[in-house]
């Protein structure tokens, strides 16, 4: 029996290779991709988003967050097709002109990062947090950050950056 596996509503047969188009960090971009491969890998290895770190493989430590079509994810648990003709955002794509984006300059002023290898994900859930709850309390932040591994950090300072962007965005309004 054939190896098939489904992606938005289409059987894709394994080991075929795929055109996978999408727009990356606003970008047109396309690269190949089998069927089984996983989005944080095709990022890496196809387009060179290597940003995208992958930590577990398993959706649990959040390294790997990348934004799909404005939605954060978890790119080990998606396939490189599922986002043919969809925008993909990446930790790349936060810095506009080589300028930090204000989360990025916070999480530097407040040492929220150590060895890093965690930053990108927590990044990218941040980001699509702070759209979705402008003004978060502490507790929020914590839960948000609670799908995520750092070794580091003790998440402190994560958090304080956070607020810090919130609170300026919201006095920015």
């Amino acid at each position: 029996m054939k190896d098939e596996r489904k992606t938005a509503g289409q059987a894709l047969p394994a080991g075929r290779t795929h055109r996978v188009r999408c727009t990356l960090n606003g970008k047109p971009r396309e690269g190949a991709a089998e069927s089984r491969t996983l989005l944080s890998d095709f990022l890496r290895h196809e387009l060179g988003a290597t940003g995208t770190h992958v930590g577990c493989e398993h959706g649990v430590c959040g390294a790997c967050t990348v934004r799909i079509d404005g939605v954060a994810g978890r790119s080990c648990l998606t396939l490189a097709v599922q986002v043919d003709g969809r925008r993909v955002d990446t930790v790349e794509g936060l810095a506009r002109d080589g300028e930090l984006s204000d989360l990025q300059q916070a999480f530097r002023r407040h040492h929220a990062l150590q060895c890093g290898f965690c930053t990108a994900g927590i990044l990218m859930s941040c980001a699509d947090f702070l759209e979705r709850a402008p003004a978060p309390t502490e507790q929020q932040v914590r839960d948000m950050l609670s799908g995520h591994l750092c070794r580091c950090t003790g998440y402190t300072p994560i958090v304080q950056a956070v607020l810090d962007v919130a609170a300026a965005r919201n006095k920015n309004t």
